[in-house]
């Protein structure tokens, strides 16, 4: 599976920006990562093909919405409210099971990963 993501940017703090991410077939779970300089990897958000169940990290609760068009295998990331803290580069990540809940949110529970954005919050 490939995945080819796009949508990042600059914006100011309070700001929106809106990533995509195409997969080149259906995968069941479909989700976002990012990743600060000099931070750890982290999970953000996953949405299942079934249900389209959704999962969020605390910090981004609220504020960002995953979405899917399963016609068109693609993820959404509608990022509203910005701000610096969540400058980083994200990565779309991908996998063709129905990945359990309590792993939604562990990096190695996905195959697929995309060639990341860079999202660049100022204040």
């Amino acid at each position: 599976v490939q995945l080819q993501a796009s949508g990042g940017g600059l914006v100011q703090a309070g700001g929106s920006l809106r990533l995509s991410c195409a997969a080149s077939r259906r995968t069941l779970t479909m989700g976002w990562f990012r990743q600060a300089p000099g931070k750890e990897r982290e999970f953000v958000a996953a949405i299942r093909w079934s249900g389209g169940n959704t999962y969020y990290a605390d910090s981004v609760k609220g504020r960002f919405t995953i979405s899917r068009d399963n016609a068109k295998n693609t993820v959404d990331l509608q990022m509203n409210s910005l701000k610096p803290e969540d400058t980083a580069v994200y990565y779309c990540a991908a996998d063709p099971n129905n990945v359990i809940v309590s792993a939604v949110s562990a990096f190695n529970s996905y195959d697929y990963w995309g060639q990341g954005t860079q999202v660049t919050v100022s204040s």
